[in-house]
């Protein structure tokens, strides 16, 4: 378990690797929007959940990553 802590802190403090993954995250939904609608995924309930939880869980991932620059940013002002 000490090993998916360190793992997790070193990614989340890696500004470009969170860039590529939100990127190719990015990537990927925009090619599901073809295949969900071709394969009729948009007519069920369980298909539309899950992508409103994936909106819910990243639009807050990116708020709180904001924050922490934010945070950082007001940390290094105050220093100078």
């Amino acid at each position: 378990m000490n090993g998916v802590k360190s793992l997790w802190a070193m990614v989340q403090g890696d500004p470009i690797f969170m860039r590529k993954v939100n990127g190719w995250f990015t990537v990927f939904w925009i090619c599901m929007i073809p295949v969900s609608f071709s394969l009729h995924w948009l007519s069920s309930v369980t298909y539309v959940s899950a992508l409103s939880l994936w909106a819910l869980v990243s639009g807050h991932w990116s708020a709180w990553q904001a924050a922490r620059v934010e945070v950082k940013q007001d940390i290094e002002a105050k220093k100078k």
